[in-house]
């Protein structure tokens, strides 16, 4: 019987009603609180989970926390939860900053739990196939790699939250927004980049920060790759991602082998799980198998005392690339 884990979510808003929904899938996920900082309750959210304003108001026993508050905050309520001995999985990115990110890393190793981060993309059996190819240098050298994610918000979405389309809380634009889970999977497959250029702009929305941007990076093996991030190319569209390899080209949409033009070699693709969140045109997730994974993977992490599928560490690496994407690193 597998072990089970009793959680409290930081935050009340769409992220959320993810984990609730998760919850009724795992039967050793049980979520018994929720921070509201607003003190009102998801009506997802049963009678029976307990709502306080703050971390230490909560009157229930509880062994981790949920981490679904904006970018910028991840880092406090990490902080707190570490504090009273809770692990800690995160929504993405881990943070915003790299001082954030390491003083909530270093904050839970002090505190000996476990900090996971939600780049459930990872989980994507397509996804995980390439990773393993890669490893195995089975595309020989890599030559080049391409990645587009154009999404598509309209001004209501940055209206409604007034952190939203600011540096201050959500730490940038699409790169760190809407596309971190694709820069997550390129800084997963290819490694970090040694030079990053890159040209970002305001387009279409009354915003602080870009609703478009391009990162150009050169890798030590002489690896090049593009990357472009927008919420302006509407109406969205799947995100598209193409490696060049010595052996030939690989093409993934939304995650899935959609393209195998690999010299003698069979194409490996497999049925994902569940479908990818794209969030191409919406923030909503209407699918959450791969949150399950991620969800589930945590508490057996905690359970046998390993490393969660995605540590900080890792997760850090992805920010550090969109900060130096956006000249902040």
């Amino acid at each position: 019987m597998a072990h089970s884990l009793r959680f409290v979510v930081v935050g009340s808003g769409n992220i959320c009603k993810t984990y609730l929904q998760v919850a009724t899938h795992l039967t050793h996920a049980e979520i018994v609180g929720i921070v509201s900082r607003s003190g009102t309750r998801p009506a997802e959210a049963s009678d029976e989970i307990s709502i306080a304003s703050t971390l230490q108001d909560m009157d229930v026993a509880f062994d981790a926390v949920i981490l679904a508050t904006p970018n910028g905050l991840h880092h406090q309520d990490a902080i707190e939860a570490a504090r009273m001995g809770k692990h800690v999985l995160t929504e993405k990115p881990l943070d915003i900053t790299i001082d954030n990110m390491d003083t909530m890393i270093e904050a839970c190793q002090e505190a000996g739990v476990k900090l996971g981060v939600t780049y459930q993309h990872r989980k994507s059996p397509d996804n995980q196939t390439i990773k393993k190819l890669i490893e195995a240098g089975e595309f020989g050298r890599i030559l080049a790699a391409d990645f587009t994610v154009y999404c598509w918000r309209d001004q209501a979405y940055y209206n409604s939250g007034e952190w939203r389309g600011g540096w201050a809380i959500d730490g940038g634009g699409p790169f760190i927004q809407q596309a971190c889970h694709q820069v997550d999977l390129y800084v997963w497959f290819f490694g970090m980049p040694s030079t990053v250029l890159s040209m970002t702009d305001r387009f279409l929305h009354d915003i602080e920060v870009e609703d478009h941007g391009v990162g150009l990076f050169r890798h030590d093996n002489g690896m090049i790759g593009t990357f472009i991030a927008s919420t302006i190319a509407y109406p969205g569209f799947d995100p598209v991602l193409t490696i060049i390899t010595q052996r030939g080209t690989v093409i993934m949409e939304n995650g899935r082998i959609t393209g195998w033009h690999i010299k003698d070699m069979e194409n490996p693709s497999k049925e994902p799980e569940g479908a990818l969140h794209s969030g191409a045109s919406s923030a909503a997730v209407t699918d959450t198998a791969l949150h399950e994974a991620i969800v589930d993977d945590f508490i057996t992490a905690v359970h046998e005392d390993r490393d969660p599928y995605v540590t900080g560490e890792s997760a850090r690496l992805t920010t550090e690339l969109i900060l130096q994407v956006y000249g902040r690193g």
